[in-house]
């Protein structure tokens, strides 16, 4: 889904509560890798891989300027012989560390493996996100939680991609590498028109 459509379906859910949601989740997500710079882990349920919202963090990374949003996916049939990026298994939820985050997109409740593996990494420290049906063990485990119950007016799809949107538009980029002229200008005006230091 491009910005345009993307576009045209905030339009449709003008005046719903799903707007407001996906920003203030996105916002959250957005907020936990920036202050930690980055370490966002990506996984699904053994049934459901997210791919496409993988796809569409890292464009938004891209495009925003703030590579924390690009997650490593997670996946649960990962084999060594896949793509780097694709060979991530489990076994990185178990590595998982304070500093990190980790968001879980389930369109159902989570088995157990993968409850016990988030527990684990929500011990450790890591930040847990979860988007899903809003209800069970994973979404009381989560800091934040964004429900998509079955029989509503979106699918967890699409919510993926409001969700994606929303954290990529609301970055404020931070300068990287050299800053401009003007930046350390303004940096120099403000040294030169503080006040001395107090001296007792």
């Amino acid at each position: 889904m491009d910005a345009v459509r993307v576009a045209l379906l905030r339009e449709v859910l003008a005046g719903t509560e799903w707007l407001g949601a996906t920003r203030r989740f996105a916002c959250v997500l957005r907020g936990s890798v920036v202050s930690h710079g980055g370490g966002l882990l990506l996984v699904g349920t053994p049934e459901y891989e997210p791919w496409h919202l993988a796809a569409h963090l890292v464009d938004e990374a891209a495009w925003s300027g703030t590579p924390e949003l690009a997650p490593t996916l997670v996946r649960h049939d990962a084999r060594p012989s896949d793509p780097p990026h694709l060979s991530v298994g489990p076994g990185r939820l178990a590595a998982a560390r304070r500093g990190e985050t980790l968001l879980v997109v389930s369109p159902n409740r989570a088995g157990a493996p993968l409850l016990e593996q988030v527990h684990d990494a929500r011990r450790a420290g890591a930040t847990v996100l979860s988007l899903g049906p809003g209800e069970g063990e994973l979404a009381a485990m989560a800091h934040e939680s964004l429900a998509v119950p079955e029989g509503t007016d979106l699918d967890l799809d699409t919510v993926q991609h409001l969700v994606s949107a929303a954290a990529g538009e609301n970055a404020v980029p931070t300068p990287r590498g050299r800053r401009r002229f003007r930046d350390r200008l303004s940096r120099l005006a403000d040294q030169l028109t503080a006040p001395p230091p107090a001296r007792w």
